[in-house]
């Protein structure tokens, strides 16, 4: 029933990919995805998609300009090849962060790389928890923003008992939290903090009661791991009994994973829309949740022509 659905992956996350087919019963596009010796993206379409309904499943994780030019590429090499529809994958959608200006004379990227998406031919956008939803509106196509809430709540409702607290780390994220806290029935607390910086920040306050009771910090990225383990040492000192993390997409970079080993951080339980590099597999403390059964069903209603939202009444 799949006969013109075909889904090709770039090099960024190549296991989700693998696991969407498999999960859809297809297999994944036969393409090569490599460099010129001056390193220049090259790709070569090797099976026919000529009024197909393409799927093209590129997280724009680190190397972040690397795997956006590989999807770009993609993207072109199936226009050019007469594909009826395209619709892109992106798990995790690099740039996000930059989606106002923040400061004179600053960039708005995330509208930017949107805009270079939209140019290279893409007819729609797949993503999951992105960063502010208005991104949303940066797009002239069709963008369905999924949530890995389902995944997140199924671990959690499995794993955690009672007397527990979803923690914000920030006031952006209180109303993530908030719906969290809500199916799971537990309380709701937030972390007021000052970010003196790129990839600084500084706990001033926690609003809300803590005090032995186990907390769970809901965030949709750990980038650094600074806000959050700052707000785990804040939770610690409040009198909360164990400090745990959630969160969508574990970019890790920097001093992340050594922050989190050095931390009072139980367990940091992440998906794999971002693939966890060499440094983070080797961490006891982080748990991978698959979202790759919200993705694959999410495809095949696209492909059905049917409704996305539904997924999440």
């Amino acid at each position: 029933m799949l006969e013109r659905m075909k889904i090709f992956s770039g090099n960024s996350n190549l296991p989700l990919a693998e696991k969407i087919c498999r999960k859809l019963g297809v297999q994944l596009g036969k393409a090569n995805v490599t460099t010129f010796s001056d390193g220049e993206t090259m790709v070569e379409i090797n099976e026919n998609v000529r009024g197909m309904d393409v799927f093209i499943v590129q997280s724009t994780c680190p190397p972040v300009n690397d795997n956006y030019m590989e999807l770009l590429v993609l993207i072109d090499a199936m226009k050019r090849a007469s594909a009826d529809r395209i619709t892109t994958v992106i798990p995790y959608y690099g740039y996000a962060r930059q989606d106002r200006k923040v400061a004179p004379r600053a960039p708005i990227t995330a509208k930017l790389v949107a805009d270079l998406i939209t140019a290279a031919g893409a007819n729609r956008v797949l993503s999951v928890d992105l960063h502010a939803g208005q991104i949303q509106g940066f797009f002239n196509i069709p963008v369905d923003n999924l949530f890995a809430t389902p995944v997140l709540l199924e671990y959690i409702k499995k794993n955690y008992q009672d007397d527990m607290v979803i923690v914000s780390p920030d006031t952006g994220g209180v109303e993530r939290a908030r719906a969290f806290g809500k199916r799971l029935g537990a309380n709701l607390a937030i972390i007021d903090k000052r970010r003196e910086g790129p990839n600084e920040s500084q706990v001033m306050n926690i609003i809300g009661d803590v005090s032995g009771m186990k907390t769970v910090i809901l965030d949709d990225l750990i980038d650094t791991a600074g806000t959050v383990v700052q707000a785990a040492k804040a939770l610690g000192d409040a009198g909360a009994t164990d400090v745990s993390v959630c969160c969508t997409h574990p970019v890790l970079s920097g001093p992340a994973i050594d922050r989190i080993n050095d931390s009072n951080i139980k367990e940091v339980i992440v998906t794999d829309t971002i693939p966890l590099h060499e440094e983070a597999k080797s961490c006891k403390k982080i748990k991978i949740l698959s979202v790759s059964g919200i993705l694959s069903e999410a495809v095949r209603r696209i492909y059905y022509n049917d409704s996305v939202s539904s997924l999440f009444i």
